[in-house]
């Protein structure tokens, strides 16, 4: 129903627009489709109305009723806003809704002003309602609306119906009945096959008052046997019938809705239930023309209607062409078999064919019914044989022959009576033959006719119009998506010749008028629309004004005269377009070319087509060859890549007679940005850029990426001289070393194979050391911000951390005031926390600071090679500044450093434990926070974690089977009572863990090793612990793969884990279950103690793959033992059949049945009897327990169905009070002003 929520008003051009175009607003609805049908745009939630008034419209004698009362019986919407007139709104604004849909060039049309009308607000135009109800209800508030009118009687005429509900008393023959008017029929759905067998059920079957339940008669005055019945009395023009698909289910307390099969026919005859009178047959044929369809449940879902277009209106074409020729195809084959069925039908009494025969019997018969116990005797008397001699051996039993032909006999009164299918007949057909002959039937109730003379179908599905055909109709029968509302019309009502094909028959002149100036309007903004749409504005470049450089074009001056903007209409050609250009340049001599052109980062350059060109796009004006007599190669392959140049500069050679370059910066290179073709080859480049024996590199690292200052450059080898530079794929910024030979002796060059390594001169290699003063130090932290305190140190990738200190302090003047104060190098990331003190002991290059970069001198120890500085902090969201700070060997376990940050933030208890934190920014990814050293690590009591981790409580599962009787030494055995899915033993809870949901199954057991309770257990590897996931405080599913993430286990935060003690290493697979077997004491109602048992299903998941793994484990032959299921809730056993069906060679064979599948469900823990037959003949696998648990589950239910009878009521508010909380259904209305 929601479907079209924020449906625009119309669909947007895909063309660029101008300027003077502003958004979606400025653009007119879309003129009609081809079909040539308007739809209706949803207001939210009204495709219910939609529906309903789409089949008003089609309803040509409606419309036109309407269309007669004219505004001196209805008034004008324009004085609807004043008090002292009185406008039936109501009334006129369908007249305008009808006129829009019929006449106005526009796809849809919108029902806002009609709602208006009605009174509605938002919540009856968003809500859910029933268009069975909005049939009522609007006829209702036509009908007030109407009150002293000529159309007064409008509804009454077109759609009232009269029956007649009559007692007759089968003692006096006294009858007693009472009228009732419907406007609708409303008929059931539920156990019928179709609409004629809810007809038949309404008005043909008798209800006999007999026994405990007679009738007092008003002649007879007393009690006595009788029959009620109904018939119809009066018919209308209009039949509207109303599908029961909603139901009640009293059991479950909750509605549904009907989604079986339910046939309908495109025409039938209402003579059968309708009273006897002397009425031609037309006054009983209706033919179908709308179908509305609801599609959904019965809380919610979507209306669309199926409708005969009568007027023919639109402009049907054939969903599909091929389809629609063999539909033609089929329709000629079927006018063929009707001809045959005729001369059969003629024929077939001499023939004595059983199915004429009994549509013959049936025909005669007054009640156009018989009992199918009588029909065979009926037979007999006809044709003097019985029925078993003549037919039975080719049809079978005459039952049997009556359900094969269900297009033909109705089957009625649970099966017990037949009766015909009662079809319009034709004009050809017999007078006295009500029923065609099936191959008729066929045709006329399922295929109907496609040829163009024909009326034809639509689906109106709110702004969407699509042709359908009559087959289509079929789909409606059943599902979700099914018929709701059946209208029919009488099939005399004939339309006149000039209303065929023509939406203004009939329609009022002041409405015509209107129509007119809405098209008009229409018109005018799609003209304008249309017009500034394909308006675009272009960019003329022009020859003269350019000039060839570095590959592309570039203009001669930093004036734009050589840019002009023209505006041109998009749908002209591109002759028009040179004519125009043409005109504008008057002094052009020459062939002139317009090509597409386009910015990059090396120029403007020119592409072979002119195929994109949109508004803004820039075309270059020249004579197609060359610009300023430079030939210019255009196309996608000579697009130019800007490319960055790297030369050694004239500094850093030496050289003094002005060769070279001048090194601009002192980094020892010069650079130039060079645009060359992306068609040309590396050699074409080389020889561009430099002599033929120079080494040309790409850029593998940049300046002082690695530490140290120095970048890598790979030397191209020869066979990439003839690549392009697309193919070496070279892009613009891309930086190439151009580099002789005899510069290579230079300083700042190294050769290592085919990588050049550059060194940063010495004026660039340096570190600046700035002291941070801290509390404790000597000097007071206000002084030093004062007057910072800064050095530059010289230094190289090589140099190691311990001399870059020294010099710092040295140049600080900091070596007597810090002589007794540990100090240490740190860096500062932009935050401007302070990151980890540096391991001095290394070099610059491997400690991965890169040089030009500042050190802060701090106080506090330099960690050792084998010590690691970590953060921690108190508490769940740490903050900088709060961080506490310490240096722990790496040999340390996780335990002594927890003790050991206990102690500096004076800290006492066990309840604590360690955890990472993420202290990067949320947007960051796992991988940009990525740190090995200097993590950070938060003590944590209680709290929740945060985003990305979970906090799972573990429980510990203690085994009490030592506990247990016949545990030793063949001592008593256990019960089943202790073998139920709730394992034998106790779970205690031991703590929580926090960790993240990216943490692997291993990393969680370890964790949970460090809990208190487990820290004197002898646990040596995560491997000897079974994690349980709980499920309602009982073992579920065991946690498999411990390399599989907490995420991909479905373990989620809040969790309850249960963790079990193993004797030795465990790694379960996916296909590994883990049962728990009991083999039955023979003799006796009791079992051995449980074992566990693994049984890899995934080599055979069947009962007989079970069998044999506990045959191969017991030593004995799997046809020895017998294998039950274990329910402990129902306190009952399921056997497990080893059995294999014989099945025939001819038949398929079936897929072996999975024990993890319906209806046996294995999982982990479940408990398997095993009874040894050998030992053992009792198969009942019952034990004591078992019975007095059932026992106890029929007392139970004995007491709850004697509470339900005293309190029924109770339980069907608790039933309803736990179904799904739904809003309040409100009851729908039309607001009608007083007209009386």
């Amino acid at each position: 129903m929601f479907g079209d929520l924020f449906e625009e008003d119309g669909v947007g051009l895909s063309s660029t627009t101008s300027s003077g175009v502003k958004g979606k607003e400025s653009e007119p609805p879309p003129p009609r489709g081809k079909l040539k049908l308007c739809g209706i745009k949803n207001q939210g939630g009204t495709c219910y109305l939609n529906s309903l008034i789409q089949t008003l419209l089609f309803t040509p004698e409606f419309r036109e009723e309407l269309f007669s009362l004219g505004p001196d019986e209805l008034g004008c919407l324009a004085d609807k806003d004043k008090p002292e007139t009185k406008v039936r709104v109501i009334p006129l604004e369908l007249q305008r809704l009808f006129s829009h849909l019929l006449l106005v060039d526009e796809q849809t049309a919108s029902t806002t002003e009609l709602t208006d009308s009605f009174g509605w607000t938002n919540n009856e135009e968003m809500g859910q309602q029933d268009v069975q109800e909005l049939n009522r209800i609007l006829f209702s508030a036509l009908e007030s609306s109407l009150v002293g009118t000529s159309g007064s009687s409008l509804i009454h005429r077109l759609y009232h119906g009269t029956l007649v509900n009559q007692i007759t008393c089968k003692q006096c023959g006294n009858v007693s009945e009472r009228q009732e008017d419907f406007l609708d029929l409303t008929v059931s759905v539920s156990g019928v096959s179709g609409l004629e067998e809810a007809l038949w059920n309404m008005f043909v079957e008798e209800e006999v008052f007999e026994g405990n339940n007679l009738y007092r008669c008003s002649g007879c005055q007393q009690l006595v046997r009788a029959a009620k019945s109904a018939k119809l009395r009066k018919l209308p023009p209009f039949l509207t019938i109303s599908l029961l698909r909603f139901n009640f289910d009293f059991n479950k307390c909750e509605r549904y809705k009907e989604t079986g099969s339910y046939v309908f026919p495109l025409s039938f005859n209402l003579r059968p239930f309708c009273e006897k009178n002397n009425w031609p047959d037309s006054e009983y044929s209706y033919e179908l023309f709308s179908v509305i369809i609801h599609k959904g449940g019965c809380y919610g879902g979507h209306y669309h209607v199926y409708i005969k277009d009568i007027d023919r209106l639109g402009h049907w074409e054939a969903p599909d062409e091929e389809k629609n020729g063999k539909v033609k195809s089929k329709s000629h084959r079927r006018q063929s078999k009707v001809e045959e069925g005729k001369s059969k039908h003629e024929n077939s009494l001499e023939n004595e064919d059983p199915l004429s025969v009994l549509i013959s019997i049936l025909a005669q018969e007054e009640s156009k019914s018989v009992l199918v116990d009588q029909l065979g005797q009926k037979l007999m008397n006809k044709i003097g044989v019985p029925w078993s001699k003549k037919y039975k051996k080719q049809y079978g039993t005459i039952n049997k022959f009556l359900q094969s032909h269900p297009e033909t006999f109705l089957l009625v009164s649970n099966g017990t009576c037949v009766t015909l299918k009662v079809i319009l007949p034709t004009k050809t057909s017999p007078p006295e033959l009500i029923n065609p002959p099936p191959e008729s039937i066929e045709l006329e109730t399922v295929t109907g006719c496609d040829d163009p003379d024909e009326y034809h179908w639509f689906d109106l599905n709110d702004s969407t119009v699509s042709a359908i055909t009559v087959r289509d109709i079929e789909k409606q029968f059943q599902g979700k998506e099914s018929a709701y509302m059946l209208f029919y019309r009488k099939t005399a009502l004939k339309r006149p010749p000039e209303a065929i094909g023509n939406p203004g028959y009939k329609v009022p002149l002041h409405l015509l008028e209107m129509v007119q100036r809405e098209n008009e309007r229409l018109q005018q903004r799609r003209t304008e629309f249309d017009s500034s749409s394909n308006n675009i504005e272009v960019q003329l470049h022009l020859a003269p004004h350019y000039h060839w450089l570095n590959g592309a074009l570039h203009p001669t001056s930093l004036a734009e005269d050589g840019i002009i903007p023209v505006n041109f209409d998009r749908r002209k050609t591109v002759g028009d377009l040179r004519l125009a250009i043409y005109q504008m340049q008057e002094l052009w001599e020459g062939d002139m070319a317009l090509t597409l052109a386009k910015n990059v980062p090396a120029g403007l350059h020119l592409y072979e087509t002119l195929t994109g060109v949109g508004n803004g796009s820039h075309l270059f004006v020249w004579n197609g060859r060359e610009v300023n007599s430079v030939e210019v190669q255009t196309g996608v392959e000579w697009e130019p890549v800007l490319l960055t140049v790297w030369r050694p500069s004239l500094e850093e050679l030496g050289c003094v007679d002005g060769s070279g370059h001048a090194d601009s910066n002192g980094s020892g290179l010069v650079h130039s940005m060079k645009g060359f073709a992306g068609g040309a080859t590396l050699g074409t480049l080389l020889e561009a850029l430099g002599p033929q024996d120079a080494l040309l590199c790409q850029e593998q690292s940049r300046l002082g990426a690695s530490g140290g200052g120095a970048s890598g450059w790979r030397v191209f080898p020869p066979q990439d001289m003839q690549r392009t530079l697309r193919e070496l794929s070279l892009k613009d910024g891309d930086a190439l070393l151009l580099v002789q030979p005899e510069e290579l002796d230079s300083s700042i060059f190294s050769v290592s194979g085919d990588v050049v390594t550059v060194t940063t001169p010495s004026d660039c290699r340096w570190l600046q050391v700035e002291f941070c003063a801290q509390r404790g130090m000597k000097q007071d932290v206000e002084e030093a911000e004062q007057g910072k305190k800064r050095s530059k140190v010289s230094a190289s990738g090589n140099m190691l951390l311990e001399e870059v200190k020294k010099k710092a302090l040295e140049d600080l003047c900091l070596l007597e005031e810090l002589n007794d104060v540990e100090c240490c190098l740190r860096q500062m990331d932009r935050s401007g926390k302070l990151l980890p003190p540096v391991h001095e002991h290394l070099s610059v290059r491997d400690a991965g600071i890169r040089l030009m970069t500042s050190l802060y001198l701090c106080g506090g120890p330099v960690p050792k090679a084998t010590q690691l500085f970590l953060y921690f902090s108190i508490g769940f969201a740490p903050s900088v500044g709060q961080e506490l700070e310490i240096i722990v060997e790496e040999s340390l376990t996780v335990k002594e450093c927890l003790k050991e940050m206990l102690q500096i933030a004076n800290l006492e208890g066990e309840s604590w434990h360690l955890r990472r934190v993420d202290w990067c920014e949320e947007d960051a990814s796992l991988k940009e926070a990525r740190v090995f050293h200097g993590d950070t690590l938060v003590l944590v009591e209680g709290r929740l974690p945060p985003k990305g981790f979970l906090k799972v409580s573990v429980r510990m599962y203690t085994d009490d089977m030592n506990s247990l009787p016949g545990n030793k030494d063949g001592a008593a055995p256990q019960s089943s009572q202790e073998a139920s899915a709730e394992w034998p033993g106790t779970h205690r809870f031991i703590g929580h863990v926090e960790i993240s949901e990216e943490a692997s199954l291993d990393d969680f057991k370890t964790q949970v090793m460090t809990l208190p309770a487990l820290l004197d257990a002898c646990v040596p590897s995560p491997a000897f612990l079974r994690a349980w996931l709980l499920e309602g405080k009982k073992l579920g599913r065991i946690l498999r793969g411990n390399q599989t993430m907490l995420r991909k286990l479905k373990v989620g935060n809040g969790a309850e884990v249960c963790v079990q003690r193993l004797m030795k290493e465990e790694d379960l697979g996916l296909k590994h279950l883990l049962l728990r077997i009991q083999m039955g004491v023979p003799g006796e109602k009791m079992y051995y103690p449980p074992e566990e048992f693994l049984w890899d299903s995934g080599q055979d998941s069947s009962p007989k793959g079970l069998y044999a793994a506990l045959a191969s484990s017991y030593g004995l032959a799997p046809d020895n033992l017998l294998v039950a299921k274990h329910l402990p809730d129902k306190h009952n056993w399921m056997p497990i059949s080893n059995w294999t069906p014989q099945v025939s060679k001819r038949k398929k064979k079936r897929k072996a049945e999975s024990l993890q599948s319906a209806p046996f469900y294995l999982k982990d823990g479940d408990v398997i009897g095993v009874k040894n037959l050998l030992l053992d003949n009792n198969k009942d696998f019952s034990t004591l327990e078992d019975e007095i648990g059932q026992q106890r589950l029929k007392n139970e239910a004995n007491q709850c169905s004697r509470g339900h009878s005293v309190s029924s009521h109770d339980t069907v508010s608790k039933k309803l009070s736990s179904t799904k909380n739904r809003k309040p259904e409100k009851a729908l209305s039309i607001s009608v002003g007083e007209f009386r």
